[in-house]
This record gives structure tokens, sequence and C-alpha cells, in this order.
């Protein structure tokens, strides 16, 4: 049976959600969080998933987040807030209207953005996105920027939790266990406290490598609607 545009199930996000968290747990993964990507679902998933108590949501992109959470803040049984999470390619242009919403900037990858995260949201929580698979697609700095990327987000007061990477295209796990590796050495060597890696293909594998934050959208919110604009 399908669902009319923008109707949830609610329980059923909710039973997901609770497997996903066992199974994370089943793998040894107590210090980890789960970010529900909730990109193109309604503000209704959001009510949902965090009603089922998960402490954070990912959004991709700039404008869907700004008028999704309009309307999700203006819910009547809004409930539980998550943490909100951008994790998206992020353009200096939008970290204006993103900033008094986005709890933790994943997606930072350049000095431009650092420099206006700096201006526009002093002191903000961020990640340094690492193209640790050296796909010329893929977002994230090169691995040898990163060091230079963290210095520079602190002195200019803001401040780095960790660093977050996308596996490979291919999902071959051989590759996958090794990006999420050498990312998790480089989280160690800078002696910071997070990392986000895996997604709903890759998750278990890294956890196995340390992951502290998966970014899962289909294995608890089901097949992701088309994005309309």
């Amino acid at each position: 049976m399908t669902r009319e545009p923008g109707v949830v199930d609610a329980s059923a996000i909710a039973a997901r959600y609770r497997t996903l968290v066992d199974e994370v747990l089943a793998l040894g993964g107590e210090r980890v969080r789960i970010v529900a990507v909730t990109k193109t679902f309604p503000p209704e998933a959001i009510a949902a998933v965090a009603a089922a108590g998960c402490p954070c949501i990912g959004e991709n992109y700039a404008q869907e987040l700004v008028d999704k959470w309009g309307r999700f803040m203006a819910r009547d049984d809004v409930g539980p807030v998550p943490e909100v999470h951008f994790i998206g390619g992020l353009q200096s242009n939008k970290v204006r209207s993103l900033a008094p919403i986005v709890d933790v900037w994943q997606s930072v990858d350049r000095e431009s953005v650092i420099a206006e995260l700096a201006r526009r949201s002093p002191g903000a929580r961020i990640m340094v996105q690492v193209n640790a698979t050296g796909e010329p697609d893929k977002a994230g700095c090169d691995p040898a920027d990163v060091e230079s990327l963290v210095g520079l987000a602190t002195q200019g007061g803001l401040v780095v939790e960790g660093l977050m990477t996308v596996g490979p295209t291919d999902g071959d796990p051989a590759r996958t266990r090794s990006a999420f590796r050498s990312v998790a050495a480089m989280v160690t060597a800078l002696g910071l406290s997070e990392i986000s890696m895996g997604m709903s293909g890759d998750w278990r594998l890294a956890v196995e490598e340390g992951s502290t934050l998966i970014r899962v959208g289909s294995a608890i919110f089901g097949e992701r609607p088309p994005r309309t604009a």
C-alpha cells in the first residue's frame, strides 16, 4: 500500500529505529549516536524519530531544512527537539539562513566556509569532511589538508569536534574499511573526539572501525520520497 505524500508511519519508524539501536549495541557501539537523515521526508518524520529517542537528525539541503524546520517547530505537539546536523554540501552563502537552526556542521571542507561560519555563527560546532577515498566527484578536503583546516577553524573560534567522511561509491568492503580506518587514525592523531562515518549501506563497518556518529536514513524511514525542489 502506498502512503500519501507527507504521511508517515510513526510506529514503523520507531520500530526500525529501535532495531537499529539494538544492532549498533550488538556490535559494541555503546558510544555511537544515530543521525537520522530526514532529507525529503516531511516534518512528521522528524517528530516520529525524535519521539522514538533519536538524539540527532541530519539534513542535506539548505532551503529544505529551513522550510521544514519552521514547519516542525510550529507544530502544536512538537515534542522532543533533536540536535540538527547539516551533512550536505555547504555553500558559504547559505550559512546565514542555516545558523539559527544547525547545531553541528558536519560538511566543512574548505577555508571559505570556515571563514563564513566564524563570521555568522561564532563558536559553532563543526566537523571537517575528508575525502578519504580519493574519488574526484566526492566532497571533502584532501587528507593532507585536514590538519591545516582544523587549525584554521580553531583559530577562528570554531569548535572542531571531529572528522566526517563518506565511504567509496562502489561499496567495496575492503576499500570502505580502509577509508574508515584512515579517518579514525586522523581523529586520534589530532586529539579529536568524534568520527562521523557510515550510512545505511556501510554503518556496520563504520562502527567496527570506531565511528561515533552514523548517518542513516532509509533503514529508519523506509523508501525515500523524491525531492520536489
